[in-house]
């Protein structure tokens, strides 16, 4: 299996998890003499049944990651790293931008005016450049993730 169907599969597993344990909640209490839509003590083998599932996969995972290196010689886990943080830094730097354009709420010269504090430009551009820089290490990755076998 590539290491990118494991993420998939990874991904449905969290996805069903979640839906599965919304059905527990659903089926945790009913009215006395009633059955409920679904057996709770089903639901809850088949979400131990999918928790383990997760927990090999992300354990073959994590492996594959260790043995990875893309392309430019980086290795997976550095380079995942790198990514999350790229794209830390953009969000925050995109919520700056957005919150240092003053609002034009002024009715008349009397009242207080609002000017940013910093250079909404260069912060936009700092934005773009780090945009620039998580797509081509996704990029990376990706390739990586097609290729290599977990």
């Amino acid at each position: 299996m590539k290491l990118a169907e494991a993420l998939m599969e990874r991904a449905d597993c969290q996805t069903r998890l979640a839906e599965l344990r919304q059905r527990l909640q659903q089926n945790a209490i009913i009215q006395e003499g009633e059955t409920p839509g679904e057996e709770p003590n089903e639901l809850l083998m088949e979400y131990q049944r999918v928790m383990e599932q997760l927990t090999q996969l992300v354990v073959k995972i994590n492996q594959a990651n260790q043995r990875i290196s893309l392309e430019d010689g980086k290795s997976m886990i550095s380079a995942l790293a790198e990514r999350d943080s790229l794209k830390e830094m953009h969000s925050m730097l995109v919520s700056l931008a957005q919150s240092a354009v003053p609002e034009q709420a002024r009715y008349s010269r009397s009242e207080i005016k609002m000017i940013s504090a910093v250079d909404v430009k260069t912060i936009r551009k700092q934005a773009d450049d780090i945009a620039k820089r998580y797509r081509q290490l996704d990029i990376l990755v990706q390739q990586a993730n097609w290729q290599y076998d977990i």
